[in-house]
């Protein structure tokens, strides 16, 4: 199957028999295209003490924890070959260690990504997010690429009921970051005037959808009328293109000639930093959480200081967000699903997002 064919939902995988000795796993042993993954057999992992075995239904893709991390170009990540890709994913729970409470074999779980290995004051005062004592799954250690993957079980929620593995996996890693770019901005609700910028991505699409269901009037752009018409059929009202120089001005007016409280931009390019950094309201804030487009942009720091503007860089979700990101799962919050590929067109699916032609995120299944 390939992406005009594959169903965007799955069934959740069944662990009835347990799990075996051996399982097939999707792994490159060296950098380089997306033909460097390859089918291997390898021993299934076994969970440890407060550790869980999870039957991988669906693993969503990233672009730097997939994409670039395949290609080498991974800034933090140093790999052991051979190696197991994979973040965000969702499954079966097959088997717990010991000690593990919060779960039991058969529920359908989500995966977050970001695991503690200890506190610090980062982790203490709900900024996890920056500490040192971070790793992540699929980078710093095996990801669920493979038919089982083993997680912390800190790291598993519950999916809500009518939730499959693959919206479990779209948002169980984008979403913990959308909600905490809002909440270290001072939060998004109704009365909220909102810009999400390149909002066709995986994040962005699903920070955009997040800020439309808390309430937010939202602002969306993309440099391509392809995706802007996309982003048209997903109901946003207010789509522009932030590299237009009318772009600040569409915006004030789309907000009743107000300026933003919020501006998303997690593409670094310098023209559409700058637009949006115009449409801002006294006192409103700029969050990044990438910079795929560049990683310098121009900063007007007299207007900065002179009406209170914030930047404020947010690297990824924490625990208190992924807790919130699930509450408002229950309230019916989802996000889009551009493209499903089965696990055994991996390279497929890298091309596929390498070429930037989704909107929404791109998923993988076993």
């Amino acid at each position: 199957m390939t992406t005009t064919d594959a169903p965007l939902t799955a069934d959740w995988p069944s662990v009835d028999g347990g799990a075996p000795e051996q399982m097939r796993a999707m792994l490159f042993r060296e950098f380089g295209p997306p033909e460097v993954l390859h089918f291997e057999t390898v021993p299934t992992p076994r969970p440890g003490p407060g550790e869980v075995l999870v039957k991988v239904g669906a693993v969503a893709l990233g672009r730097l924890l997939d994409v670039v991390a395949r290609s080498g170009r991974h800034p933090y990540a140093k790999f052991t070959f051979p190696h197991l890709l994979g973040a965000d994913h969702a499954g079966t729970v097959a088997e717990v260690g010991d000690g593990v409470t919060n779960v039991a074999v058969g529920d359908h779980v989500g995966v977050f990504h970001v695991i503690l290995t200890g506190e610090d004051e980062f982790t203490r005062s709900g900024h996890a997010d920056i500490s040192p004592r971070v790793e992540i799954l699929g980078t710093h250690r095996p990801g669920a690429y493979g038919q089982y993957a083993v997680v912390p079980a800190g790291n598993v929620h519950v999916a809500p009921d009518g939730v499959d593995p693959v919206m479990a996996a779209a948002i169980v890693g984008v979403g913990p970051v959308a909600v905490n770019q809002f909440e270290r901005a001072g939060g998004v609700g109704p009365g909220s005037n909102v810009i999400v910028q390149g909002a066709t991505s995986g994040l962005g699409t699903t920070t955009a959808m997040l800020a439309r269901h808390l309430g937010a009037t939202v602002v969306v752009s993309s440099r391509h009328e392809s995706k802007r018409a996309r982003l048209r059929e997903l109901g946003f009202e207010h789509v522009f293109d932030a590299v237009d120089e009318r772009f600040a001005g569409q915006a004030r007016e789309a907000f009743g000639g107000d300026g933003a409280h919020l501006l998303i931009d997690n593409l670094g390019a310098p023209l559409v930093w700058e637009h949006g950094f115009d449409a801002l309201r006294p006192g409103g804030a700029v969050v990044s959480s990438g910079a795929f487009l560049g990683h310098t942009v121009p900063l007007n720091l007299q207007k900065a200081y002179s009406i209170g503007i914030r930047v404020i860089g947010v690297r990824t979700g924490t625990p208190q967000t992924v807790e919130a990101l699930w509450r408002e799962a229950r309230r019916g919050f989802r996000t889009v699903v551009d493209a499903v590929f089965p696990i055994a067109e991996a390279p497929a699916a890298h091309h596929y997002l390498e070429s930037a032609a989704n909107v929404g995120r791109v998923v993988l299944t076993h």
